[in-house]
């Protein structure tokens, strides 16, 4: 029986566990990625660890989450990661060089190899060939430090593409319809990997679209085969040199299959407020718009941005339209003034933003009140963009493009013959704003910069004997990271002081919250289905650690979240019937009498019983033994210390 692609990278880096799907694996990581938004804390997190420099093959620090510097603390973050990178060994993306997943293919990315990134879009990676995951900063603090990274070991669901997307269908509308197909938690515990002769018919820049948009599918990664079409983006890049052809073999068996004949497809629109809500331009009908946001790290390559700037060229962008464009890198900025396309869409009436994630993370242009606001982005969760009633679909470049000049959600392919749109046989490059490391031997010289915004790791403690707290929080299902921790440019500049931070937690969903909380001392969170998706941001667990939160209780946890929790010491539980969660309400007392001998007794199901109403609820602990040592010791910070003594 052959192996498929994910399976042979996974095997190359096998260290602990077997390929047995829904068991625990731990594999060797080859490069990371971090973000500002992320980063200082996974710095901090590394720093507590004692480890000197970076054991792997490539880490790389970005700048491009915080690059709104209203006051000092975003720039003494920056300045704090890049003397963490010089001093530690990675190397360090400056602003203005570019969004983390578009730099990190253009010029690190490498088929074949491992990576994870404190970011959940990290899986864009797989746009050529890696395994490329997402996870929280201490997962990658760990990893750096030479740790290996464990996963629950995936099941594998096959997408066959077939046929050729017609002119003005987009890579966009392939991955809307994978979402439209699974859901934004039906990729929960599995790798998507694309195989199929419609494999061919798309550039790595289209394929990383549909890799990076995988993680609204709740996926573990998702990922390409690496071929001819890798060799000549590889070759463009000046990077031919570590190609290796990787695919699936032909006799492969995945434990979930799905077809999709690209010729078939229609441009669509993920419409508010979920990925998964996507409907075809007819099933939308007219819709008036009030704003255009291009960019982001799904839809921010030179090519995305060429067939932009042809529909914009000798037009002018509707009166009642606020158009936005965001290229992805330095390296796609540069092509663009350089061949005239950036005039092309300043003449439109374009305002051309820095190659940042911006709009996409609510940095900035956010849409007016109530405002309908189409962009090329992979979220619109409610009030993600940083107006709370604003009405936010997400679209290909193509649709943005042509519906920016109509001031309507404007199918592109009446816009007539679609020209050519080759990949360049060569992309500018200079590495100019990535910094390298200090030598080995001058590591001792430099200095570590910190600003007064930057706040040591919280506080942890081994897991309690018993619980005995109030459920401090009831919330319902699709609980996303941007309602736990909201980001945008007044929340953001605070990722690295947690007490601050915390202050805005579940914000959202309860003002009254954290006050609560904090009051409360220790108390338990109560959610519904899929609690957590969306982010991989830590801080979405270290708030509610700060806050005294020991517990959450849920129908069903997003990936990355659950990890975050357990690597914080919150102790992660499942209903056993999911009918039970009608039986707490907020304010009730709830015990776990004696948790901490079942946890190291390896117990699955608990009893939690709600003092206030005399109910007995079966609850489901689920801990590996190595998760399980990780929850009694208090965080993943505390099992490493002790793991390195």
């Amino acid at each position: 029986m052959g192996l498929t692609l994910t399976e042979k990278i996974l095997f190359a880096h096998l260290v602990d566990g077997e390929l047995i799907r829904g068991t625990e694996i731990g594999i060797r990581i080859d490069q990371t990625l971090t973000q500002d938004a992320t980063g200082t804390m996974a710095y901090l997190e590394f720093e507590a660890m004692g480890v000197p420099r970076v054991r792997t093959e490539r880490s790389v620090a970005y700048i491009d989450h915080n690059t709104l510097q209203n006051g000092f603390e975003n720039a003494d973050d920056h300045r704090f990661i890049g003397s963490c990178a010089k001093k530690h060994g990675l190397f360090y993306s400056r602003p203005g060089n570019g969004i983390c997943h578009q730099v990190h293919l253009e010029r690190f990315g490498i088929p074949g190899k491992t990576l994870i990134g404190s970011d959940s879009h990290t899986p864009t990676g797989g746009g050529l060939g890696m395994i490329a995951i997402g996870a929280g900063g201490l997962d990658v603090a760990v990893a750096m430090g030479g740790g290996t990274y464990y996963i629950t070991c995936p099941y594998i669901v096959k997408v066959e593409l077939t046929g050729k997307l017609q002119p003005w269908v987009a890579a966009k509308d392939v991955i809307l319809e994978v979402l439209r197909r699974m859901s934004v938690k039906g990729g929960v515990g599995k790798v998507i990997e694309y195989c199929g002769e419609g494999v061919k018919t798309l550039t790595v820049p289209e394929r990383a679209t549909i890799t990076n948009m995988g993680a609204e599918l709740g996926a573990t990664t998702s990922i390409f085969p690496s071929d001819e079409m890798t060799l000549a983006f590889l070759k463009a890049q000046d990077r031919a040199e570590v190609w290796t052809p990787l695919a699936a073999d032909k006799d492969a068996v995945y434990d979930e299959c799905i077809e999709i004949d690209l010729s078939k497809l229609v441009p669509q629109a993920a419409c508010p407020h979920s990925p998964d809500n996507v409907k075809t331009m007819e099933e939308i009908g007219t819709l008036k718009i009030d704003q255009v946001c291009i960019g982001s790290c799904t839809n921010s390559s030179f090519m995305d941005m060429m067939k932009v700037a042809h529909i914009l060229k000798g037009k002018t962008v509707h009166p009642d339209v606020s158009l936005s464009i965001a290229p992805g890198s330095k390296q796609v900025l540069t092509m663009l003034a350089a061949n005239g396309a950036l005039s092309d869409m300043i003449a439109a009436g374009a305002r051309i933003l820095e190659s940042a994630c911006g709009p996409c993370i609510g940095m900035g242009q956010s849409p007016n009140s109530g405002g309908v606001s189409l962009r090329t982005f992979n979220r619109n969760f409610e009030g993600r963009s940083g107006t709370k009633d604003g009405q936010v679909y997400l679209v290909s470049p193509e649709t943005a493009a042509a519906s920016a000049l109509t001031g309507y959600l404007t199918d592109p392919r009446t816009l007539g013959k679609m020209p050519e749109f080759p990949m360049p046989e060569h992309f500018t490059i200079n590495d100019n704003m990535v910094t390298l490391p200090a030598a080995e031997a001058e590591m001792d010289k430099v200095e570590i910069l910190r600003g007064p915004n930057i706040k040591p790791y919280p506080e942890t403690a081994p897991l309690l004997e018993t619980i005995n707290a109030p459920c401090s929080l009831k919330v319902g299902d699709n609980i996303t990271t941007d309602h736990i921790m909201p980001a945008g440019a007044k929340i953001l500049p605070l990722r690295s002081n947690i007490p601050a931070i915390s202050q805005h937690c579940f914000t959202v969903c309860d003002p009254e919250f954290p006050q609560r909380a904090k009051a409360l001392g220790q108390s338990i969170i109560v959610g519904g289905s899929n609690y957590g998706q969306g982010s991989s941001r830590e801080h979405a667990a270290l708030a509610p650690l700060y806050l005294g939160v020991k517990a959450v209780l849920v129908k069903s946890f997003a990936r990355i979240h659950r990890a975050n929790l357990i690597n914080a010491g919150i102790l992660p539980l499942t209903f056993v019937n999911e009918a039970d969660y009608d039986k707490i309400s907020q304010g009730d007392q709830l015990v776990l009498a004696d948790v901490r001998k079942a946890v190291e007794n390896g117990e699955t199901q608990l009893t939690l019983v709600n003092k206030t109403t005399g109910a007995e609820i079966p609850v489901l602990c689920e801990l590996t033994g190595r998760t399980k040592d990780i929850m009694l010791a208090g965080g993943l910070l505390d099992y490493t210390r002790e793991m390195l003594k």
